[in-house]
């Protein structure tokens, strides 16, 4: 018997999705999984309304999906998710476009002061009161029937969900914050961030080396993994693992004898189909001009005294936070700091709009002498203040 929660036929979800027209806004879930798959496997969809929230069952047998995919694509309904990256992504494969608009009430939440990245249940406890049971978070969502413990988990998730975006929503227009909170969707709606081009697969790992002739062989070698993933929607380590990529790009073997003796890789995967489209992107590198090998990542080392000004700005960077109740990994990054530090014209997102005026221009402004922080009165806390200069220039 199928459980009240879930919508398992076509007919159901199409009835679901016509009430849900003219909706403000929804709040949207998934459950999927991706262990042996490049792709994630869907699993469960919970869409929550004004009045009611069902989980939709995708594995369900001749269950249709368009109503669902038409609803998602609803430009004048706001679809509201909790981390949205993973979930987007699997919208934008299925149906190659990204539900528009989108509100992340993790990200809003960072704007908002709760801290870096987080939790649904933090967020759920602080802004709904609610209490969100994640004993079922490692859960085989494939399997098949799912249990109510199971759908009243996945719920959950949706549910509680409305009342913290609408709390988090009013933070944002109380505060104007709302456009910090939209120059941030700009990269989640971006259907760039969703796919990786097989030839840039390499930049996603570690080299251990910076020769050019080794980054070439490296990219090709990648390039074909990543392509060969995405084909048989296999994980890039069930192809090739990572280890065994790096030392391929170290020798450059140009035999199957050479290829063999890979550690990681057995002797019949070297002389198999496996082996031959390693050995051919190995030589599809190897005949590349020089002049097109990749060139060794630039080495941004900080010059002789500015680690000082780095942590200066570090400590300018928590105070901003502090005061405007805004997570600091959302103002700005590390490396940020490091290049304000180096270049008053770095093209880093922290000396871009919201950011600058929260932060850039002042860190800059304390780079040059022209504030300085200082201990609160009663030494609680600090205070940026004008540093005055006499007329030749000296403080």
């Amino acid at each position: 018997m199928v459980p009240m929660t879930l919508i398992a036929d076509t007919a159901s979800l199409a009835a679901f999705c016509a009430r849900l027209k003219g909706s403000t806004y929804i709040t949207v879930d998934t459950e999927f999984m991706r262990e042996k798959t490049y792709w994630p496997q869907l699993c469960l969809v919970q869409v929550a309304g004004a009045d009611e929230a069902w989980a939709i069952d995708p594995l369900a047998p001749g269950i249709d999906l368009s109503p669902l995919f038409e609803l998602m694509a609803d430009e004048s309904i706001l679809k509201v998710f909790h981390a949205a990256r993973q979930d987007v992504e699997i919208f934008h494969h299925l149906t190659g476009h990204i539900p528009k608009p989108l509100f992340d009430t993790q990200v809003a939440a960072m704007v908002c002061g709760f801290g870096d990245a987080v939790s649904y249940e933090t967020l759920a406890s602080q802004l709904a009161r609610a209490r969100i049971d994640k004993s079922l978070r490692f859960t085989d969502w494939a399997a098949r029937p799912l249990t109510d413990k199971q759908l009243q988990y996945a719920l959950a998730d949706v549910t509680h969900l409305r009342l913290a975006y609408e709390k988090l929503q009013k933070r944002l227009d109380r505060d104007g914050r709302s456009s910090w909170l939209a120059e941030e969707m700009a990269l989640l709606t971006d259907p760039h961030t969703y796919y990786v081009e097989p030839e840039h697969a390499w930049k996603r790992l570690k080299p251990r080396s910076s020769s050019a002739k080794f980054l070439m062989v490296l990219k090709e070698l990648a390039s074909w993994r990543e392509s060969e993933a995405q084909e048989r929607d296999l994980p890039r380590q069930r192809i090739i693992r990572d280890e065994s990529l790096m030392e391929i790009a170290a020798h450059a073997p140009t035999t199957t004898d050479e290829l063999a003796r890979t550690r990681g890789l057995s002797k019949g995967a070297a002389e198999g189909r496996h082996g031959q489209l390693i050995l051919d992107a190995v030589n599809r590198a190897l005949a590349t001009p020089e002049t097109h090998w990749p060139k060794p990542p630039e080495r941004h080392d900080l010059p002789r005294g500015l680690g000082p000004v780095v942590d200066l700005l570090k400590v300018l960077l928590k105070l901003k936070s502090d005061q405007h109740d805004v997570a600091q990994r959302l103002i700005s990054s590390s490396s940020d700091i490091e290049h304000i530090a180096a270049d008053d014209n770095a093209s880093v997102p922290a000396l871009q709009g919201w950011r600058r005026s929260l932060y850039g221009d002042d860190a800059l402004r304390l780079k040059h002498g022209e504030v300085a922080l200082a201990l609160a009165e009663g030494g609680k806390g600090l205070r940026l203040i004008p540093v005055e200069k006499d007329v030749e220039g000296a403080a």
